[in-house]
């Protein structure tokens, strides 16, 4: 006698019939650890409830947003009272100035920002800024960092693409990718031989200053610091993609924490409080080229949403008197905990961190661009995966991907998560688990 569909089960084969594999975003499908998604219901602090009333501790907190945990009371009263008075206008707000004026103060390279709706539309609307600045057309991106899915940004790709195996996409035309260059990510020499013989050409560098969609990359010292020379010297632009690491690693983000100033800067997930918004931001010259200051066409009806603000404003407002070494030092006793795990039952990982983001990869070598982060034994992290889903932790369901600590988890959550790792890397470890 077969086992009893679960919910999860029922809604993923009806969901299989009206969307696109069932999910609006691929990763969410489960195919990088096989199984099917588990739906879920509710959420609250550090842990999300599925349809089927399972609870899991949660380290994906919806890939990054939810820096204060699932439905701060804060938060939801914000958003609460935003809604009440009106859902969109299309029309400007007060909430648009007071959360441009916050981002503004907060990141050293931001003067002036344009709020969007989404990361992807943030850094395209970047690159074309980015374009007309310069009166250059090529871009320069690495291996393994998303950017989004807009046409020139999807060429060797990180998160999704790195989870199915998809090198780019069908539907991006060959003139398009041909405008983008592609460098190993923290390897400055091929970034220093592209500039010279084709620097007079290149429009601009964008890149995770901390890679989050290869899994965690921490830049190598000097990395940073060399593309701002190299774009200062050719009279590139430097645009940082802070949509994962814009206000997670500080108030001030990655270019706070490493003290580089880009030209542009990217930001997304945090700024919403878990709802959708987008913002690109820079020196007040380039942003002054944006319409209808300037010739450079950018909108959105969407765009500066009354409710996405209202949240994005109370997390700012909140994370300005946080405790961010708390929060450091709450992950890396994480982190370092489960090392020890995995150590003990001797399987062999690779843990890289940076502030409340971590990954863990099964390999032994360090890993340190996307080539690396390739060679990790995928199939090792989806049993892994797996072991500590039953256990009731949920991490993100592909090997490429970011986990994050928010500030909702306490220490009864850590100690819960390093029993079920110590006992998810002995099952690992037995020998009925290896090939």
């Amino acid at each position: 006698m077969s086992p009893a569909r679960t919910h999860s089960q029922a809604l993923f084969e009806a969901a299989r019939a009206l969307i696109p594999g069932g999910v609006n975003s691929p990763v969410r499908a489960f195919l990088g650890v096989g199984g099917e998604p588990r739906f879920i219901a509710r959420a609250k602090g550090a842990r999300i409830t599925d349809v089927d009333g399972y609870t899991f501790i949660d380290y994906v907190c919806s890939w990054g947003p939810l820096i204060l945990g699932h439905a701060h009371p804060r938060v939801v009263h914000a958003i609460q009272q935003a809604a009440a008075r009106g859902t969109s206008y299309g029309a400007p707000t007060a909430g648009e100035v007071e959360i441009a004026r916050r981002i503004v103060a907060a990141l050293p390279s931001v003067e002036k920002v344009r709020l969007v709706s989404s990361g992807t539309e943030a850094v395209m609307s970047a690159v074309r800024l980015a374009r007309a600045a310069t009166g250059r057309d090529a871009l320069v991106k690495f291996a393994g960092c998303y950017h989004g899915h807009a046409d020139s940004l999807l060429v060797e790709a990180g998160s999704g693409l790195a989870t199915l195996g998809i090198p780019g996409s069908p539907g991006v035309p060959e003139a398009t990718a041909r405008l983008t260059r592609s460098l190993p990510y923290n390897d400055l020499d091929s970034a220093r031989r592209l500039f010279e013989t084709e620097g007079s050409a290149i429009a601009a560098v964008v890149v995770e200053p901390v890679a989050g969609n290869m899994g965690v990359v921490p830049p190598a010292p000097g990395f940073l610091e060399g593309l701002r020379e190299l774009t200062r010297a050719s009279g590139a632009l430097l645009i940082f993609d802070e949509v994962i690491t814009g206000f997670r690693l500080g108030f001030g983000g990655a270019q706070a924490l490493y003290g580089v100033r880009p030209d542009l800067t990217v930001l997304g997930k945090i700024i919403g409080g878990g709802l959708p918004i987008g913002a690109f931001g820079g020196r007040a010259d380039l942003m002054a080229m944006i319409a209808p200051e300037g010739p450079v066409y950018q909108a959105g009806t969407l765009s500066g949403n009354p409710v996405a603000v209202a949240a994005g404003i109370e997390t700012l407002r909140i994370l300005e008197r946080a405790d961010y070494d708390l929060l450091d030092q709450r992950t890396s006793a994480l982190v370092g905990r489960m090392k020890e795990c995995a150590d003990a039952a001797g399987v062999s990982t690779s843990w890289n961190r940076v502030g409340s983001m971590f990954t863990c990869f099964f390999t032994e070598g360090r890993v340190t661009d996307y080539a690396s982060a390739r060679r990790a034994d995928a199939k090792r992290y989806a049993a892994f995966f797996h072991e500590m889903l039953k256990r009731r932790v949920y991490l993100a369901p592909s090997a490429f991907e970011a986990a994050f600590v928010s500030m909702a988890h306490e220490e009864r959550d850590i100690t819960q998560t390093v029993k079920a790792a110590a006992k998810s890397f002995q099952a690992l470890a037995a020998p009925s688990a290896k090939p």
